[in-house]
């Protein structure tokens, strides 16, 4: 019995631990301006049939700006669609032997542009690239707690 015990707490924490390491990028993120250094928006990443998606749930935003956007630049199915609630994030699938999230895509909501994306975990923050073809830019955004 106590063999049995142990066998099933082990097991069970070998599965904690290699749900937690792909499970780890799940939950609000802030996203944070290249150029200015401010909090840009809230991103929650959620998995759906085993892809991880994304979707802006809070913009932050000066007084004077409009505070519920829309995507008119956006030439897909997100076109003139409310920012606040759009996914942005879709499609990403972990990849076991890079530890990263990636054969997905991101927008840019502000300019309308749909990249390439990769996603991973480096010092508890999570760097997101988007590329198109050799070019691309990688930002760092930290847990919401």
């Amino acid at each position: 019995m106590k063999i049995k015990l142990i066998m099933l707490t082990f097991f069970a924490s070998i599965f904690a631990v290699s749900a937690y390491a792909q499970g780890d990028i799940f939950g609000k993120w802030k996203t944070i301006d290249d150029e200015t250094g401010k909090p840009k928006s809230i991103v929650e990443i959620y998995k759906k049939d085993g892809k991880a998606y994304g979707k802006i749930v809070k913009l932050f935003r000066e007084p004077g700006e409009d505070q519920d956007p829309i995507c008119d630049k956006c030439e897909d199915y997100r076109k003139d669609k409310k920012i606040i609630g759009m996914t942005i994030i879709t499609g990403m699938e972990y990849d076991e032997d890079d530890k990263e999230w990636d054969d997905g895509e991101i927008l840019d909501p502000k300019k309308g542009t749909i990249y390439d994306c990769k996603l991973w975990l480096e010092d508890g923050d999570l760097q997101v690239r988007g590329y198109i073809a050799f070019f691309f830019r990688t930002q760092t955004w930290k847990r919401v707690e």
